[in-house]
């Protein structure tokens, strides 16, 4: 019995705290051309408008993004991918359009590479990079889907580095427009190559040669969104048989960082149905939600009681971090605290006596420990004579 519940006694503080952007209907339904959709809000990575995101597709190019952070990151940068050479081999020369039309047995700088990966999105390029950075496709498809759990992409399973529609006996490849979206996110804000990631991809137009200098190739950047809105950041394209068109893209503006991504938004014929889908979750996003950070408020907490105790009571306290979110109006910050209704002495400094959690639509965002502020020793025969001691030497 004793194992199962934290605490003798709980006491439970829950407040609804007041924050109120701007008017948008809940479950709005935007009518997008894409199957599967995703708004993300780039600072918490919440996701502020799904169309049948969880649901698992083919990514086609999209795939690359992994590719590069994956090739950026071993490398240490752009600077370590300037010293990389990567040897073409015949598998990666052999592959289909779109591509560089690299030979087998040239070789390249690697941080060239990641520009003919990302802005022309040439597919013998994306196995040239694997081979180098993983030694074969299959190690460097084992290290992208890794990387997916470490991201937190709970169905996301690659197989190829270009995105080509492919399949094995652990399924086909695959993602989900909350994973992408994810995947997108980690690129921009977490991983120690963003910087650099952001720098490839953004470059309008780039020119490079084999490492003799025998051929020089020039490459242009194929994402429209980076001239569509004021703001974007980076963004690739995707298409194959089976995915589709498909994107996931970035804008920022001030302090608000969109991620788009889409999932199956039309076939030859509809190519620009991406950029119409693109252009109204972004607006969407600028116009609905506005920056809040969610532990601004004073946070107050009453003193726990300490039983036999050399004092009746401790201060408590918690260390909230600064956590950002996009809101909308209507939507509800909720905090609760959880604290012990008695603590046993001795109590130690630092020791847990709760917790606080900010929610937002009943969703925890933020957790905290709420801990003793100082030492309370016991109440017994050791201290009571010293105490005598003091007043008979006075």
């Amino acid at each position: 019995m004793k194992k199962r519940k934290k605490y003798a006694a709980v006491l439970v503080l829950s407040c609804v705290l007041g924050i109120c952007p701007a008017q948008a209907k809940a479950g709005e339904d935007l009518e997008l051309y894409a199957r599967s959709a995703v708004l993300m809000d780039g600072s918490s990575g919440r996701i502020l408008y799904g169309k049948e995101p969880d649901q698992p597709m083919p990514m086609a190019s999209t795939t690359k993004i992994m590719t590069c952070i994956l090739a950026l990151e071993e490398a240490g940068g752009l600077e370590g991918a300037k010293k990389t050479v990567c040897q073409v081999s015949g598998e990666a020369a052999a592959q289909p359009q779109v591509k560089l039309g690299m030979q087998e047995g040239e070789n390249f700088y690697l941080s060239d590479l990641l520009y003919s990966l990302m802005l022309e999105s040439h597919n013998d390029t994306a196995v040239c990079v694997a081979e180098t950075i993983g030694g074969s496709l299959e190690a460097f498809a084992e290290k992208m889907n890794e990387k997916a759990r470490e991201i937190g992409c709970e169905d996301t399973y690659y197989i190829t580095p270009n995105g080509l529609d492919a399949a094995d006996q652990g399924g086909i490849h695959h993602t989900t427009a909350a994973d992408l979206a994810a995947v997108m996110r980690y690129c921009l804000v977490s991983s120690p190559a963003a910087a650099d990631f952001l720098t490839v991809t953004s470059e309008p137009s780039y020119t490079f040669s084999d490492t003799e200098g025998g051929r020089s190739f020039s490459c242009v950047n194929h994402n429209a969104f980076l001239s569509m809105m004021e703001g974007a950041l980076t963004g690739k394209t995707g298409y194959t048989a089976d995915a589709g068109y498909c994107y996931v893209g970035a804008l920022q503006r001030e302090d608000t960082l969109l991620i788009v991504s889409l999932l199956a938004c039309g076939w030859p014929g509809n190519k620009g149905y991406k950029w119409v889908d693109t252009r109204k979750l972004m607006e969407y996003g600028l116009d609905h939600y506005r920056m809040v950070n969610l532990t601004q408020e004073e946070l107050v907490l009453p003193e726990v009681t300490v039983q036999g105790g050399q004092q009746e009571t401790v201060d408590v306290s918690a260390e909230l971090p600064s956590v950002k979110m996009l809101m909308k109006e209507g939507e509800q910050v909720q905090r609760t605290v959880r604290l012990k209704s008695m603590a046993k002495a001795p109590v130690t400094a630092g020791e847990e006596m709760g917790e606080v959690v900010y929610l937002v639509e009943g969703i925890p965002y933020v957790r905290a420990l709420v801990t003793a502020d100082e030492f309370v020793g016991e109440y017994n025969y050791a201290y009571c004579l010293e105490k005598i001691m003091e007043e008979f030497c006075l």
